[in-house]
């Protein structure tokens, strides 16, 4: 029966939905994806079909615990795919144990000028531009406070806003997470994205000691304000271009600064592994992702855990079921998927469950 609904899942995501999709707006990603998140908006209005839903969707996993979270299956949806939250209510149903929602800022901002999203196809990749588009820390705090109690851990990525000078990153960053501290069951942050300018120095170890103390300190102030019993856990999400010597100051800073996780990785900045078929976009700016990444992000997954005692969340390529179980394999607790979502629909997140178990 499960491999029926499987197959069932595979073949309408891949041959009715996914033209659909990739055909919308003469092609334009960015118009796909926000017609998909309406979809997913919907559906987290209608409790009969969430049931629904996650029943055709049901597999059985292991629960897995990090930084004190129970998560349901180790499959999670990556940064990027849902940044304001819209979804917040229907990612369980569709077979993801967590969900991490954002980057979101300080303040408001629309991101970089369009086009800045692009398909690679034949790579089964992607690249994109976006600049941290969203609403606001504020604006998903709402959201997040509106919609309850949700059936899955979530997390939030929290990164700087475009206009704040890098001098002034820390003030930004705590700005958002005291936004959105009460509702994360994590908290994420991002200084990885290659998409807003300056933002990966702050991965320099000086930099980013200042800030991850700032915010683990923060994180403690308000969980004895709120009379919580622990401080929201921080996770730090880093770059897959990081030298190995990089990594390791990395590292480091991370476990001094009492990080609960490492997310390994963010896009890259090569344009490495691409199809002929999509060189002539590889000149666009961006972060790539997908399929190119897969070998990198293993390769950072395996140097993090092998160097570290903290939980990992592997991220980067999960394209198959054999990805997913190569980063597992590599020392991640959890993976995260948001190409391979893009590429391969639903059955994919069933498939990489089937397979962790």
């Amino acid at each position: 029966m499960a491999d029926t609904r499987a197959r069932v899942f595979d073949l309408g995501y891949r041959k009715l939905m996914r033209p659909v999709l990739f055909r919308m707006g003469d092609g334009d990603a960015e118009t796909a994806h926000h017609a998909t998140l309406k979809q997913i908006q919907a559906l987290s209005s209608r409790p009969s079909a969430l049931k629904a839903l996650s029943r055709a969707t049901a597999v059985q996993t292991a629960p897995v615990t990090i930084a004190g979270i129970r998560f349901p299956n180790r499959v999670g949806l990556a940064a990027g795919v849902d940044k304001d939250g819209v979804g917040a209510k229907a990612w369980g149903a569709l077979g993801f144990g967590h969900a991490e929602l954002g980057t979101v800022t300080a303040q408001p901002q629309p991101g970089n000028d369009k086009p800045r999203l692009f398909r690679l196809p034949e790579s089964q990749a992607i690249i994109n531009r976006m600049g941290f588009n969203n609403l606001g820390a504020q604006h998903l705090a709402d959201a997040l406070a509106l919609a309850g109690k949700l059936p899955i851990p979530v997390g939030v990525s929290i990164g700087k806003t475009k206009v704040t000078p890098v001098e002034e990153a820390v003030k930004d960053y705590l700005t958002s997470l005291r936004a959105v501290d009460e509702y994360a069951d994590y908290i994420a942050v991002n200084v990885s994205s290659p998409n807003t300018p300056g933002l990966r120095t702050l991965q320099d170890k000086e930099p980013l000691a200042e800030l991850l103390a700032e915010l683990v300190t923060e994180t403690t102030r308000l969980a004895s304000t709120r009379k919580r019993a622990k401080p929201t856990p921080i996770f730090l999400k880093i770059a897959p271009d990081l030298t190995d010597e990089a990594i390791d100051d990395v590292l480091e800073v991370a476990q001094r600064a009492d990080v609960s996780a490492l997310i390994a990785t963010n896009t890259t900045l090569s344009r490495d592994g691409l199809a002929d078929g999509d060189l002539p976009l590889a000149s666009e700016a961006g972060g790539l992702s997908g399929a190119p990444l897969t070998r990198r992000a293993r390769y950072v997954v395996e140097r993090v855990a092998s160097r570290s005692s903290l939980p990992v969340i592997g991220v980067g390529g999960v394209m198959t079921a054999d990805d997913g179980k190569a980063l597992i394999d590599a020392g991640a607790s959890l993976i995260q998927v948001y190409s391979g979502f893009i590429y391969g629909g639903p059955a994919l997140v069933g498939d990489l469950n089937r397979a962790l178990g």
